[in-house]
């Protein structure tokens, strides 16, 4: 059974940094792309970023570009979001995905496994 468990949430104010951890477990996890999307309320889930299998190419959404890092590692199974200069549009629920066996991608639709999510709150 595939899980993806999130963590690292939390209330912070405007400016300051979160770091969201995804630990997988019950599939390759080295052979999966990865991906974080977000939801606010009354809004559609929308892509953040994205990873391939090997950690080596990085994909992210423009609003997050150079505030934003995700990272990998295959040994510990796990998958970040490092949130640096948190603004309050970034308040949502944060979620981590999967693709197995695939190139990463920006569209939900294409993830096979979903976490349950993690809620962020910047308080401006």
């Amino acid at each position: 059974q595939v899980q993806l468990v999130e963590s690292g949430g939390g209330l912070v104010q405007t400016g300051a940094s979160l770091r969201l951890s995804c630990a997988a477990s019950g599939l390759t996890f080295s052979r999966s792309a990865m991906g974080w999307f977000r939801q606010a309320p009354g809004k559609e889930r929308e892509f953040v970023a994205a990873i391939s299998r090997s950690g080596g190419a990085t994909y992210y959404q423009d609003s997050v570009k150079g505030r934003f890092t995700i990272s990998r590692d295959n040994a510990k199974n796990t998958v970040y979001l490092q949130m640096n200069s948190l603004k309050p549009e970034d308040t949502a629920v944060y979620y981590c995905a999967a693709r197995h066996n695939s190139w990463y991608s920006a569209n939900t639709y294409e993830y096979d496994y979903w976490g349950q999510g993690t809620q962020v709150t910047v308080s401006s």
